[in-house]
């Protein structure tokens, strides 16, 4: 199995395949699904709604999760699913070797050391054993205009977003530190999702794909993220209150390029 492990993530596959949309210019989507707030008798039909819409992706995760949910849930969604699903772990307990690979988080907008380096080695006794492909990502929180539970959860502040040299610098540092992806992240249920102006100077200066995420709930705010240059925009608050939202999705036959 450790040898498995070692194989998967030299393969390398998800992220090349990541590399491989913004190649040509495509677009990625991802749904967050969040194990404690999706009963498994609804699996079936968000699926059937994800697999006619133009989402790319599927994240499993949340920041307070029961022990074996995670488990349970990829199993469930893996029996009608083709897309590849990738762990977005709030803790330890939400890895599971039923998923294709895992976005191995680091907290950067925090100083909170358990965020920054010691959940991960906490992890890597369990990571050893299964054959998910691991892809270091720097996520950072960007205020919202309310207190997040990652926030409360991690004991870190959301970095401004009044300072954007800030967040710039913030997102460099986790290119240069090694980072595959860089993650700007809203927060669940936030009040307004980050401004283009943000997305945008963060683009400029990286060279590694960037992914966008909370309180995007409309059709505009999905465009508005991608103009900015979005590779990827994660969605989660807008499908959990209403599974007609994935109707205002372009289906995947139509041309969705930038």
């Amino acid at each position: 199995m450790v040898l498995l492990a070692l194989m998967s993530f030299q393969m390398n596959s998800l992220y090349l395949n990541i590399l491989e949309y913004i190649r040509k210019k495509e677009r990625q989507m991802a749904v967050l699904i969040d194990p404690d707030k999706l009963e498994l008798h609804r699996v079936a039909r968000i699926i059937s709604k994800i697999e006619a819409s133009a989402i790319t992706h599927i994240f499993v995760g949340g920041s307070e999760v029961e022990e074996d949910a995670t488990d349970i849930l990829v199993r469930e969604i893996k029996k009608y699913s083709k897309l590849p699903v990738i762990l977005f772990p709030g803790d330890i307990t939400q890895v599971s070797e039923y998923a294709d690979g895992l976005l191995f988080l680091s907290l950067i907008s925090g100083r909170n050391p358990d965020y920054l380096i010691e959940k991960h080695v906490q992890s890597v006794s369990k990571l050893r054993t299964t054959t998910l492909e691991v892809i270091p990502t720097g996520y950072i929180l960007i205020e919202n205009g309310k207190k997040t539970s990652v926030e409360r959860i991690s004991k870190t502040r959301p970095l401004k977003r009044c300072n954007i040299d800030e967040i710039v610098d913030t997102a460099k540092a986790g290119e240069l530190l090694g980072m595959k992806l860089i993650y700007l992240e809203a927060g669940s249920g936030a009040t307004h999702s980050i401004e283009p102006e943000i997305i945008s100077r963060v683009k400029q200066d990286l060279k590694i794909p960037l992914i966008v995420g909370g309180g995007i709930r409309t059709k505009k705010e999905l465009e508005l993220a991608y103009n900015a240059g979005a590779n990827m925009v994660v969605i989660g608050t807008a499908f959990e209150k209403d599974e007609t939202f994935f109707e205002v999705l372009k289906k995947k036959n139509e041309t969705v390029s930038r």
